[in-house]
């Protein structure tokens, strides 16, 4: 392959500053304040879920927030999945939201629990049609002969389940990231970023200023 340099690729960060008495003293506060600034931007509640095997082997993919609670930050997925294998054996994950458009992100890291299989119910209840068939027809993360064997898969799906809505599959559930640590980066010009972090200390969180 012919290679590929972007040592000369660049982008200039000056839309706005964060100062220590801009921000809020609990993170949520902090964190519901930079996802209602992001409401305009394109898939502002993506978030990249870093996971990590018994042995360290990293992976990361983006996925959907879809709540904040007291304890955390929550989000759905198939529990055979890699992510859902991998959180099973070690339940440390960090997460990171990123909006281009304001030059802001957040890292958020902390260990992560399974949601009530009420919450799960309630939600997936909630999807459209579409996607539950999509959850039901999927073992998400194993490998498929062929994109037709996948739709295959789906319409025996849709044969079982010809009307009305369709059962949560019992691997399919919500995860809760419980945060220790959060960080908030704000771009600055010539690469001299504000960052801002909290750190959980005896039920309290410290907040300290971090060099870019």
């Amino acid at each position: 392959m012919s290679p590929i340099d972007h040592r000369q690729t660049r982008r200039s960060y000056q839309r706005a500053s964060l100062r220590r008495a801009d921000l809020a003293l609990d993170p949520f506060e902090q964190l519901a304040d930079w996802l209602k600034d992001a409401e305009s931007e394109p898939d502002a509640t993506a978030m990249v879920l870093a996971t990590a095997d018994a042995k360290g082997r990293p992976s990361a993919r983006a996925v959907l927030l879809k709540h904040v609670d007291d304890r955390g930050l929550c989000w759905y997925s198939d529990g055979r999945s890699l992510k859902g294998r991998q959180l099973a054996e070690n339940p440390m994950a960090a997460l990171l939201f990123y909006w281009a458009g304001l030059e802001r992100q957040i890292r958020v890291e902390g260990y992560v629990e399974r949601l009530p299989s009420t919450d799960a119910d309630e939600y997936f209840r909630s999807r459209p049609r579409g996607s539950q068939l999509a959850a039901a027809a999927s073992e998400q993360s194993s490998p498929v002969k062929n994109r037709e064997a996948l739709e295959q898969r789906l319409e025996r799906v849709q044969l079982r389940h010809p009307h009305g809505d369709v059962r949560r599959p019992e691997t399919w559930g919500g995860y809760r990231l419980v945060p220790d640590t959060f960080e908030f980066w704000q771009g600055r010009d010539n690469r001299l970023h504000d960052r801002f972090q909290y750190r959980l200390q005896y039920e309290t969180w410290e907040i300290q200023r971090l060099m870019p």
